[in-house]
């Protein structure tokens, strides 16, 4: 049903057109019901008409010319009774004359006595085409039917012939063999002596008339009906206007919206948009873990590039880096020339241990990640590829909407998220430092070694600080040309006993040379 509603609001033209056929139609079935009542009730009466004159007929030949006749000096019964003073009509007769004044008082009624052999002087009319194929029918040997109807017209005039055959009795056969008259003087008792016909027509206007009702019912509700097809049509078109402008505003601020999320991070997108934070100026204290990264020597590195090269480069280094974040769940709050400030916790948290141990696993993707990009980036001919530095801190913040009524900014404040920076300020190119509190909750995720207590500014307390080991990572000590006309060596992570060594050995080479 659901589906039949929505195909016929998609296309309400064809809605009307049912509606109209269904209005047509009404007619055409009253005019078919019309005709089957027509049918039935001149059946009804031709057959009615033409027992009753049978009836008629042998009540009056066995009731009275039979007595009549049996009487001593009794009158004649005779066709031209009217001529001849004292007799009375035969049977034949009696049932024309009675049929003419049933006809006058039963409009549309029409009874007739049909033979082939009349008496001689009678009024006689040719015989229908109807009449004789049922005069044949009747004599021919082995007949059963009694009765023959023949339909003509339509429903504006609709009549009905009904043809009933007329024996001869024995009193019939002894007047009409000896009648001086009579053109056939041969009969037998049981021939089809004629036709008693019986017509009757019913107009339309009879018809409808005993419809008037119905007629009038059909007339004002089908007038209701178009009047209704027609307004929801109207209805269907203002909708299809209103629902094409909804699509094109729907499309509009899909569009925007979607530019509004290169913006947004998508946790707060979501929030946003599906109605679960208000866009108002309002905070929360929230324990989150804090993260921070900036590029070493950045200043330096983009006095060598051209500022197209430079601009290629730095979106490269926070495309990959923001696909990380995301992946692994953090709220980018903002970038800071090549910095990167995000956070786990809010808008969504899984705990606090949680929220550590996913920071402290994207830190550690971002930097083998950059590892592998140095590579590219060498490769390509950037002598001096982005090296980041990374601090980790969980602590309590303020977290929220900052700004005014017109203009505000999710983000964080608080002594915890400047920690964070501090940390990543005292970490090495590739390194990862983080605070005792994010420690403890990642101690068997990560090698991490302690380094002297420290006082940051704008942080009371002494903070001991966490390096995290890379060991084991895809970063490559030393990289080199295949022509041998390049090499790196990467001192991070090394021991002060091997950076001597290797120092030295390059030193040793380069004076060989």
């Amino acid at each position: 049903m659901q589906r039949l509603i929505e195909y016929v609001t998609a296309r309400p033209q064809r809605l009307y057109t049912v509606v109209a056929v269904s209005v047509v139609m009404l007619p055409v079935a009253l005019w078919l019901d019309l005709n089957s009542l027509s049918h039935h009730n001149l059946h009804r009466q031709a057959t009615n008409l033409s027992r009753l004159m049978d009836d008629v007929r042998t009540y009056y030949a066995t009731n009275v010319v039979a007595r009549v006749q049996q009487a001593e000096g009794a009158p004649q019964a005779r066709h031209d009774y009217h001529d001849i003073p004292g007799a009375f009509p035969i049977p034949a007769t009696a049932a024309i004359e009675l049929s003419e004044r049933f006809s006058e008082i039963l409009p549309g009624v029409d009874y007739h006595f049909v033979s082939d052999h009349p008496f001689k002087g009678r009024s006689h009319r040719e015989m229908t085409d109807f009449e004789q194929r049922a005069l044949e029918t009747f004599r021919a040997p082995g007949n059963t039917r009694e009765r023959i109807i023949a339909e003509e017209g339509g429903l504006l005039d609709h009549r009905m012939a009904l043809a009933a055959p007329v024996f001869m009795q024995e009193a019939c056969v002894n007047c009409h063999n000896t009648h001086a008259e009579s053109t056939k003087t041969d009969w037998q008792v049981g021939d089809v002596r004629g036709l008693q016909v019986v017509q009757v027509r019913q107009p339309l206007s009879l018809n409808l008339s005993s419809f008037k009702f119905l007629l009038g019912y059909l007339l004002v509700a089908g007038a209701f009906g178009v009047a209704f097809a027609a307004h929801q049509l109207r209805l269907a078109d203002k909708f299809r206007a209103a629902n094409d402008e909804l699509t094109e505003n729907n499309s509009f601020l899909a569009d925007v919206s979607l530019k509004i999320s290169k913006y947004l991070e998508p946790q707060v997108y979501r929030s946003i948009f599906e109605g679960e934070r208000d866009v108002a100026i309002s905070t929360e204290r929230k324990k989150l873990t804090v993260f921070f990264s900036d590029i070493k020597d950045f200043t330096a590195t983009t006095e060598r590039m051209q500022p197209e090269e430079l601009t290629a480069l730095l979106n490269e280094y926070f495309t990959e880096m923001s696909a990380i974040a995301q992946e692994h769940g953090a709220t980018i709050d903002k970038f800071i020339g090549d910095a990167i400030v995000a956070f786990f916790g809010d808008p969504t948290t899984h705990g606090s241990t949680e929220d550590a141990r996913a920071c402290v696993r994207m830190a550690l993707d971002m930097q083998a990640r950059l590892d592998e990009l140095e590579q590219k980036w060498r490769a390509n001919g950037v002598e001096h590829p982005f090296r980041a530095r990374m601090g980790i801190n969980t602590g309590y913040c303020n977290v929220g909407n900052f700004g005014s009524d017109t203009r505000m900014d999710y983000t964080i404040i608080g002594a915890e998220a400047n920690l964070a920076a501090r940390l990543e300020g005292i970490a090495e190119p590739g390194g990862i430092v983080m605070s005792y509190e994010t420690y403890a909750h990642v101690r068997d995720l990560v090698e991490a070694e302690s380094l002297e207590p420290q006082h940051f500014k704008g942080i009371s307390r002494e903070i001991i600080p966490y390096r995290v080991l890379r060991h084991g990572t895809t970063r490559r000590t030393a990289t080199a040309r295949e022509d041998g006309s390049n090499l790196v060596v990467d001192m991070q992570g090394l021991d002060a006993a091997t950076r001597a060594k290797i120092t030295a050995a390059v030193k040793d080479a380069l004076d060989k040379s």
